[in-house]
Parts: structure tokens; C-alpha cells; sequence
């Protein structure tokens, strides 16, 4: 089995579904037989940045081991966030921008971290590094990631290398950064077609923080009424997510992508504590988060801080 497989985490987002095509699409131009493959399904946004430059979705894989025995990782490293059989393969590499944790490999292997907003930067530097060309079409693939990752440049977790690879990325996609940054980003907040129960999954991410078995899942939204005005069913639904899984706290997120604040509603043992990790009440079940849009630079950090 020389094929190696490239692939992002569990229900992907527009990075890891791109980082997987452009770093497959890379290591080929290499001369490895490598193949982008996913473990979840694309979310809207995802979608339109794959029909906008000219792609399929990756192949749906449940398991790698029965397919090849060498992996690459791109945007993750988490193992519990990874496919379930990720330890009986081997991880031949690392592209991320997250936390590392739960991470641990028999043989010596290729780790590319940084602290920047989102893998594609980082593969942007990659190609020049190896002086391989960047194609229009996967050029733009990494600017939706990049345009994703960092809310169209107005996270707090942009750098000022996210902005420069942006700006280059969309000049050799032949794109408007802002026009085309803005349409991905509405597609993607639009929630008519999705139910409470699509919404829990579509970008939810598992953690170990301390003791706790911990979820935290975001989504995007222009009116964040549009989830909340649900709330009753919402909490039900993340009871029964508690209990099934035996987690200690689901932390479900909606972002305001014009307003960039967010509300979370958490449930859980550790529910009061996750509000404290704020340094906000916790009313009618939800925790209004000022100026917070980030998922691993301002929410991650103060749970695990919180939770230790």
C-alpha cells in the first residue's frame, strides 16, 4: 500500500477539506502518490469555494487503515479529532495552526506548526520553499481558507502573514478578495436548509481539557436569532449529545459574521464554570461573548485555562 492519504478532522471545514486538496495536489507535483480524502461532509461554505474554482468534494473515507498505511495531517493533530483507526497508520506529516495535544507518533516524522490563522498560509509558504507553482484554481481554494479561517481577515487569530498570503492567493485566483471573501462567507451563514441537528456537527471539534471531555461546535451566522429564536429544542439536543458521548461540556457557538460577536450556549457539569471562563453570567442559558469569533485563539485557551 504506497498510496498515502491526506486529510483534515472530523466534520470539515473550509480548510481542512482545501488544505487537503492543495497539500495532496503539492506532494504529487513531488511525486508521491498522494490522494485528499475527507472524514465528514462539506459545509455550504465549503461548497461554494469548491464549485467556484473547479472542484469535487474529496472521497468520503470512515477508516484509513484498510486503504493505506502512511498518512498526512492537515489541520489537525488532535487524535480524537482524527479518523478513528489513526493509530494503526502511520503520520508521515503535520501541516496545522492549532494546539498540540494528544499527539504522539513511534517514528520520527515531518511537524509543521505555526501560529498564524490557517493552514493554507502556511502552505502558501511551502510551495514557494519547494518553488513549485500555485495553479489559479488551487490558489483559490487557499484563499477560501484563508478567508474562512480568519472571517475575512478580522480575527483575532489574522496575521499579518494570513493578510499578505490572502493578497496574492486571490491575485493569482483572478478574484476580488473582498467581494468573493464576503459571498463565501454568506453562503456559508446560510442556515434555511440545515436542522438543530446538522447544526451540532457541522464544525464541532472534541477536546481534552484537564479531566473533561469536551465539545466545541460554531457556526456561522448573519442573524444569530435564526439558531437562538430555537433555543429550547437546541438544549435538548445537547443533553442528549452529554449523555450519549459522556461528555462533561458541549460548548455550541454562533457567530455574528457582520458584528463579529458571538453567543454560546453550553451544557454540562461543567456549564457555570465555562461562563466563569469569560468572566460573564451566565442568563438564560447562554453567554454572550463580545469581540469573540475565534474558536482557537479566545475560545479554546480560556476553557482549557478554566477547566484544568
Amino acid at each position: 500500500m504506497s498510496k498515502v492519504l491526506v486529510f483534515g478532522h472530523k466534520n470539515p471545514d473550509t480548510d481542512t477539506i482545501t488544505s487537503a486538496l492543495v497539500y495532496a495536489y503539492l506532494k504529487q507535483q513531488q511525486g508521491v502518490d498522494a490522494e485528499a480524502v475527507r472524514l465528514g461532509e462539506p459545509n455550504n461554505e465549503t461548497a461554494f469555494a469548491l464549485e467556484k474554482f473547479g472542484f469535487d468534494a474529496p472521497r468520503l473515507v470512515e477508516t484509513v487503515a484498510n486503504e493505506a498505511s502512511e498518512v498526512i495531517l492537515v489541520d489537525h493533530n488532535e487524535f480524537q479529532q482524527s479518523a478513528a483507526d489513526i493509530k494503526e497508520v502511520t503520520v508521515t506529516e503535520v501541516i496545522d495552526h492549532h494546539r498540540i495535544a494528544n499527539f504522539e507518533t513511534a517514528n520520527p516524522l515531518y511537524y509543521r506548526a505555526e501560529p498564524v490563522g490557517c493552514t493554507a498560509t502556511i502552505l502558501n509558504k511551502i510551495f514557494k520553499e519547494h518553488d513549485i507553482e500555485i495553479p489559479a484554481k488551487y490558489a483559490g481554494l487557499m484563499l477560501s481558507a484563508i478567508v474562512s479561517d480568519t472571517l475575512l481577515l478580522k480575527s483575532p487569530t489574522c496575521t499579518d502573514q494570513d493578510v499578505k498570503a490572502a493578497k496574492e492567493l486571490a491575485e493569482k485566483a483572478g478574484v476580488n478578495l473582498e467581494e468573493y471573501g464576503l459571498a463565501m462567507l454568506k453562503a456559508g451563514a446560510d442556515l434555511s436548509d440545515k436542522s438543530l441537528e446538522d447544526l451540532l456537527s457541522l464544525d464541532a471539534k472534541e477536546f481534552a481539557m484537564g479531566a473533561n471531555k469536551v465539545v466545541i461546535a460554531q457556526v456561522n451566522a448573519v442573524d444569530v436569532n435564526d439558531v437562538l429564536g430555537r433555543q429550547s429544542e437546541l438544549e435538548a439536543l445537547l443533553n442528549k449529545e452529554i449523555a450519549d458521548k459522556g461528555l462533561d461540556l458541549f460548548f455550541f457557538v454562533v457567530t455574528d459574521i457582520l458584528n463579529n460577536d458571538s453567543v454560546a450556549v453550553p451544557a454540562g457539569a461543567q456549564s457555570a464554570k465555562s461562563a466563569e471562563a469569560f468572566g460573564v453570567a451566565l442568563e438564560n442559558n447562554r453567554i454572550v461573548l463580545k469581540d469573540v469569533v475565534s474558536r482557537k485563539k479566545q475560545i479554546v485557551p480560556a476553557l482549557t485555562d478554566a477547566l484544568k
